[in-house]
């Protein structure tokens, strides 16, 4: 299984479900799982995650040595699922994947189990740190049900 979490940025949502995900396939020894995650903007290729992000990771007992990076046409062949963080980033995903596309691009909040609450908030605007501990604890409760749902025999 391969997975990409995308956000607008590569420097907050999408940076902290890569390293949520990637501890949960360490701890449950999916080691022929991989994850990673990139941007719809270039706005920061090449730089870490937002210092807010990193301290929650942190908090969390995890880290990020993540170096942001766009998204390419690649990554619509190279990757099973692509999961955008709200209904934009699905929208923008689904503009440019190209013909042939083999990954499933979704919300990650649809693994969320709650109806009307899909979208992984956006924490960056935020003053504080509070709005990045709400969005992480979004992803725990996705990431885990994703797992979970994909190890169930089909």
């Amino acid at each position: 299984m391969r997975i990409l979490f995308v956000c607008i940025g590569n420097s907050c949502r999408s940076p902290m479900a890569e390293a949520v995900m990637r501890d949960m396939l360490q701890r449950e020894h999916l080691t022929d799982w991989t994850v990673d995650s990139a941007a719809l903007a270039d706005w920061n290729v090449g730089r870490s995650p937002e210092e807010r992000c990193l301290a929650v990771l942190r908090e969390n007992g995890l880290d990020s040595e993540h170096v942001g990076r766009q998204i390419g046409e690649s990554d619509f062949h190279r990757f099973d699922y692509i999961f955008g963080m709200d209904e934009g980033n699905v929208r923008d995903l689904m503009a440019l994947a190209p013909a042939g596309c083999v990954a499933r691009v979704e919300l990650l909040g649809n693994y969320r189990m709650k109806e009307l609450d899909k979208i992984i908030f956006d924490p960056y605007f935020e003053r504080g740190i509070h709005g990045f501990r709400r969005c992480y604890d979004q992803i725990v409760i996705c990431c885990r049900n994703f797992i979970q749902q994909k190890r169930q025999p089909q």
